[in-house]
């Protein structure tokens, strides 16, 4: 399950005597990294509980020095960035550590002229697992955003192994995005025998490059590390926003520290039922893909007079199927193939925005001119090492967080089931998981996400966002995670399927989302919102004369 980044994102062993100040800190419930059940009665802290808390007292001292960014980090001067220490292992805080970069934007403190109070920090990820959330600090000037950022320091961060925070790496970037390539809705045993032996390689790539720090980088680390950055920023209690997998391991931190929670809004969220961690998931994903792409391809057969490519939705699977036939055999500008034209695609089946610009591209295709075509899905050469960083960490903590099926007749069995029904991503998602199917490092059991009563007091009220045609989190895991977190409210926008819906484009959300950030109101269990518009169509005149979008 590759689950993108948000609305704003689219558009833009020696533990010794710990001491009584660390035990007073240490106010979550032990949660062994197994991800046994959360007990109801106290018992004797783990030791990476005990790590956290030590380390998290140590980022507290120590704080984080902001400064003017790196160039590698390509933000603007407004941004400033910095890094806070973790322990590789929690279960040993004094052995090796690894620094994870942050970036800050200071709270404005001031909204159409009207002066406001600073409410902390607004702490935000954008999921992945294996996105950087260092872009976040940029989104204060938008409309959406501008009341939230009068109010909260903007804080982003690349958790670890992405980016410069302990980099992971599996493959040869350049290997990794070599193109073209074909991908074959329909594969037969050679095929599948080819996916094998690469998913095979990449799972021994991932364990050559990392080693024995393979096995730490897991959803249960992530939540660690946050409670370690908010000491780090001085805050007792967290106020956070997740997106996507931001949401699972942002539902693990309330589980393991639900005393450390102030706010946390959870957009677009994961199944967290630990039987759905993360081969299930990954099934239901796409499945929902399928119902994602028919709006799609309804949505272009609405708009048959600008594209020209069916007045129904078959017969836009059609032109869609020629041009992949003809990928096959000739790759658009010798670097599109039917992978990479499957790749493109499926980000119009995230985000609705993409629309146009894809029906474009497909429409021009077939009407000889492949430019458009090439432009939005040829892989970009420097953007390989951050695509394969993303990829490797992505990989590393789905296959550590739980198990897998390690006979690939099961994957056979349940993929071939489903791409009968849902042939437009089953495949390719199945390829990009299998690596955990050969994974070298020992495997945990998800944590049981609940809302935890502890000794200090329950979790407070949360928020949680979800579009119901959502096709990278199904809507189903929305409605899973607010019964499990006692509590929280779902706010649903309706009819629509954009992943990522906090700061977007609309006001109904983003109206529940200010709300509940800057004045901690909700709604009573359930709100619905009117789906946004719908994307305009675009004539190959005013694509051209719109920014470049991949």
């Amino acid at each position: 399950m590759r689950a993108r980044a948000s609305a704003a994102a689219a558009r833009y062993r020696t533990v010794g005597t710990v001491g009584s100040l660390v035990l007073t800190s240490l106010t979550a419930l032990a949660v062994a990294p197994a991800g046994a059940a959360a007990p109801t009665a106290p018992t004797a802290p783990t030791p990476e509980a005990l790590g956290t808390a030590l380390a998290a007292q140590r980022a507290q001292t120590a704080g984080i020095r902001f400064a003017p960014c790196p160039e590698a980090e390509n933000l603007p001067p407004s941004v400033r960035c910095g890094t806070v220490t973790v322990p590789l292992d929690y279960a040993r805080p004094d052995g090796k550590q690894i620094q994870l970069t942050v970036s800050r934007v200071e709270a404005t403190r001031e909204v159409d002229g009207k002066k406001v109070a600073r409410q902390g920090a607004l702490v935000f990820n954008p999921g992945g697992p294996g996105a950087s959330g260092m872009y976040f600090p940029m989104v204060g000037p938008m409309p959406e955003w501008r009341r939230v950022a009068a109010a909260y320091d903007l804080v982003g961060y690349a958790p670890r192994g992405v980016g410069r925070s302990a980099p992971l790496t599996c493959q040869d970037p350049k290997q990794f995005t070599k193109a073209p390539t074909n991908s074959p809705s329909r594969p037969d045993a050679a095929y599948k025998a080819e996916r094998i032996a690469r998913a095979q390689a990449y799972a021994r790539g991932c364990a050559r490059h990392a080693g024995p720090d393979l096995r730490h980088y897991t959803t249960l680390n992530n939540a660690r590390d946050l409670d370690v950055l908010r000491a780090a920023l001085g805050e007792r209690k967290l106020t956070f926003m997740g997106a996507s997998y931001g949401t699972y391991f942002g539902a693990v931190y309330a589980t393991l520290f639900p005393s450390h929670v102030r706010r946390m809004v959870f957009d677009s969220a994961v199944n967290p039922a630990p039987k759905q961690v993360w081969y299930a998931n990954n099934l239901d994903q796409s499945f929902a893909f399928e119902r994602r792409w028919a709006d799609f391809r309804a949505w272009v057969a609405k708009h048959d007079r600008t594209y020209g490519l069916g007045a129904t939705p078959e017969e836009v699977t059609r032109s869609y199927e020629t041009v992949r036939a003809e990928l096959t055999h000739k790759p658009a500008g010798g670097k599109v193939g039917t992978a990479q034209l499957q790749s493109a695609f499926l980000k119009a089946a995230y985000y609705d925005d993409y629309w146009p610009m894809r029906a474009t591209a497909l429409s021009q295709y077939l009407k000889g001119n492949p430019k458009p075509l090439v432009e939005q899905a040829a892989p970009q050469p420097m953007a390989a090492a951050e695509e394969e960083n993303g990829n490797a960490v992505y990989t590393a903590v789905q296959c550590n967080d739980a198990a897998w099926p390690t006979d690939f007749r099961t994957w056979d069995r349940d993929n071939s089931r489903l791409a009968r029904v849902a042939p437009f991503e089953t495949w390719d998602n199945a390829w990009m998981n299998l690596p955990c199917a050969y994974w070298p490092a020992p495997r945990q059991r998800p944590v049981d996400v609940r809302a935890v009563r502890t000794a200090k007091g329950a979790l407070p009220p949360t928020l949680i966002l979800a579009a119901e045609r959502d096709a990278a989190t199904p809507y189903k895991g929305a409605l899973e995670l607010q019964g499990r977190l006692a509590g929280s409210v779902l706010v649903t926008e309706e009819a629509a399927g954009t992943h990522g819906i906090g700061g977007g484009s609309n006001a109904c959300v983003n109206g529940h989302l200010d709300a509940y950030l800057l004045e901690g109101r909700l709604p009573v269990r359930r709100a619905a919102c009117a789906p946004h518009r719908e994307p305009e169509p675009l004539s190959v005149r005013r694509a051209a004369a719109l920014p470049h979008v991949r």
